[in-house]
């Protein structure tokens, strides 16, 4: 079977509007054969390219057919880092309104990573990715990950208890999972200044 056969019959089985990365498809042939390949499917619509590198299969909108989409903006950066084995998180602004820590939400979308900065573009979607320090993107993928990015945009004096609280609850963690999460906040050397406000959060949980 030919690369580009190879190629095809691969994508054919790859998930409409999810993006991947055509290093993916590089065990099928030659990166120049499978570049190729890659090419001659978005020139016939059986593919679209949604930033360098990184494709997606264009997925017909349930409601009007006749419209396509090809992937969210946020998903083609989280497949760029994830190619480059880049660290890659919300921002602390963005990771605060999650948890309900601020209730306005960023006027953009911006992700924090270990990358180099950057931009990406889908219709009419734009995700900025920042490059930061290893020290902002520690516990990736860990609810203390995401309350730490968010309480290093906020300030403890403008923060109440209340919601701490709540940040916690929108977590769904155990009373012994809590405990823990905050005590790895309290030792963090990042977060001095939250240090009494979250012993006084640990104080309460335990009471």
């Amino acid at each position: 079977m030919s690369v580009s056969a190879l190629v095809a019959n691969r994508l054919s089985r790859m998930k409409r509007g999810v993006p991947f990365s055509i290093e993916n498809f590089y065990s099928l042939g030659t990166t120049t054969s499978v570049q190729k390949a890659m090419s001659r499917l978005t020139k016939e619509g059986q593919v679209a390219r949604v930033a360098k590198g990184i494709y997606s299969r264009p997925k017909p909108l349930a409601s009007i057919p006749s419209i396509k989409i090809t992937a969210k903006a946020e998903e083609v950066a989280k497949t760029w880092a994830r190619t480059h084995k880049y660290k890659i998180a919300p921002q602390g602004l963005e990771a605060a309104y999650r948890l309900g820590m601020q209730t306005q939400a960023p006027v953009k979308t911006v992700y924090w990573t270990t990358g180099p900065t950057r931009e990406f573009h889908v219709g009419n979607e734009i995700v900025q990715v920042k490059h930061t320090t290893e020290t902002k993107l520690q516990w990736i993928n860990k609810p203390e990950g995401v309350l730490f990015r968010g309480l290093l945009s906020l300030s403890p004096e403008h923060t109440p208890l209340s919601t701490l609280h709540m940040a916690f609850k929108r977590l769904n963690l155990q009373e012994e999972e809590a405990i823990q999460v905050l005590q790895k906040l309290s030792n963090s050397p990042v977060l001095k200044i939250w240090k009494y406000k979250l012993n006084q959060l640990e104080s309460s949980l335990r009471s």
